[in-house]
């Protein structure tokens, strides 16, 4: 049975997703997959760049429905447009997360910490409601 997060899955921007995974990827994404986000480190799998109704999520974690946005130098552009696709995102079920590059590349153990307590809250939420608990080593 398909969850209805997967009809929000936008399969006409799946070739920009992927272009943007292997060449566009900033310094801050790199940093934060490699260190916290892939390998189910989180003990949840994350998607990077993933698209989701008519935008395209830096980090992505379906078992969780949670997004994670790292917001470079155009974000403080376009804070409107942020805003509303953040509602928007939020309104179709999402829980979402928003870090400053600066901060993921400075702070990194802050940003984790953020993260684990994410997971953790949403993880204990998603068993409470009759999901599979978060797995444990």
């Amino acid at each position: 049975m398909k969850s209805k997060f997967n009809n929000h899955y936008n399969k006409e921007l799946k070739d920009y997703a992927r272009e943007l995974r292997t060449e566009s990827a900033s310094r801050a994404e790199k940093l934060i997959w490699k260190a916290l986000l892939a390998r189910k480190q989180t003990g949840f799998q994350f998607l990077r760049q993933r698209p989701i109704d008519n935008f395209i999520v830096d980090f992505f974690c379906p078992n969780l429905k949670l997004i994670i946005e790292i917001d470079g130098n155009s974000h403080f552009r376009k804070p409107e447009y942020d805003r509303y696709r953040q509602d928007k995102l939020i309104s179709l079920g999402y829980e979402m997360l928003r870090f400053k590059e600066g901060e993921v590349i400075n702070q990194l153990d802050h940003v984790s910490v953020k993260i684990d307590h994410a997971v953790f809250v949403l993880s204990k939420k998603k068993s409470a409601t009759g999901f599979p608990p978060l797995k444990e080593d």
